[in-house]
């Protein structure tokens, strides 16, 4: 697949976002080594710590249905109802998520309006991640 379909992929995921709180609409799609899609949305809560990014909506949904193997996700966001304008780069929490299960070259492609706006690795955003390996 390429970085363009996958782009598209989380602008659709976008579409599906619930964001009455900030108004941020987020979306993501995951791709899996054998070529599977997963779309994920920004869900928020009244009680803000509950609320899940869409970067991880896409990769619980994934490890859910059984995939671990991820190659690269693209992230989309920025306020519901209008083109994005600047990239929108996954939070702490995400990063350390996808540090349980990528590797440190797992491509991150981060959107605004133009198209990509930032690619960056996972090593790259997160270069002391929590991990197992020593």
């Amino acid at each position: 697949m390429r970085n363009k379909e996958l782009v598209r992929e989380a602008l659709e995921a976008r579409k599906q976002s619930y964001c009455p709180y900030s108004g941020f609409a987020v979306g993501a799609a995951l791709l899996c080594g054998d070529g599977t899609v997963f779309r994920g949305c920004n869900i928020e809560n009244a009680a803000y710590p509950a609320t899940n990014c869409a970067e991880r909506t896409a990769m619980f949904k994934a490890v859910s249905e059984g995939n671990t193997d991820f190659r690269a996700i693209a992230i989309v966001g920025g306020p519901k109802g209008k083109e994005p304008k600047d990239f929108c780069a996954p939070c702490g929490v995400c990063r350390q998520v996808m540090a349980e299960f990528c590797s440190r070259d797992f491509q991150v492609l981060m959107l605004g309006c133009e198209g990509i706006q930032r690619t960056a690795s996972l090593g790259e955003l997160l270069p002391y991640a929590f991990s197992l390996e020593k």
